[in-house]
């Protein structure tokens, strides 16, 4: 059975504070996902998103479709450049703690990309970004070590 995953991050600010949500529905099965940072970027949510919604599948081999507004992410992973990147050792590229993330559990399942419009009529790509909002304006937020100790700013 496939797995559809809606994914958004939002940065408050780029850096600022940040946040993330997911959707994961499965026939009749729903979860929502979602969390908020300190301090990071919209980009680094954007991937953090598909990164914790993949982790959250229980079987290996799902055949997954991942829908995000993100070009950085569906881009990266569509045209290929993610694999380039990996061969050169992430060198000069941003995010290469969450790229590497994103590969271990991407590799574990058949997932495809397709990119939405953001801010449009996808309900549940609106939904995530709702979550997303929430989160970076919730209390309690996490530190987003990957961005806060990272020596170049991811």
């Amino acid at each position: 059975m496939e797995i559809t995953i809606y994914t958004d991050g939002s940065a408050l600010g780029n850096p600022g504070r940040g946040g993330y949500g997911a959707v994961l529905i499965s026939g009749p099965f729903r979860k929502e996902v979602a969390a908020g940072y300190r301090l990071t970027t919209n980009n680094r949510m954007e991937l953090t998103a598909v990164c914790v919604a993949l982790e959250m599948l229980k079987f290996e081999g799902s055949d997954v479709v991942v829908y995000s507004d993100s070009k950085y992410v569906v881009d990266a992973v569509a045209k290929g450049w993610l694999f380039s990147w990996e061969k050169k050792g992430f060198q000069g590229k941003k995010n290469p703690d969450l790229w590497r993330r994103f590969l271990r559990v991407y590799r574990r399942h058949h997932v495809r990309f397709v990119w939405v419009k953001g801010h449009a009529e996808t309900v549940e790509n609106n939904r995530c970004d709702q979550m997303a909002v929430a989160a970076a304006n919730g209390s309690n937020l996490l530190v987003d070590e990957g961005y806060e100790t990272a020596p170049q700013q991811a």
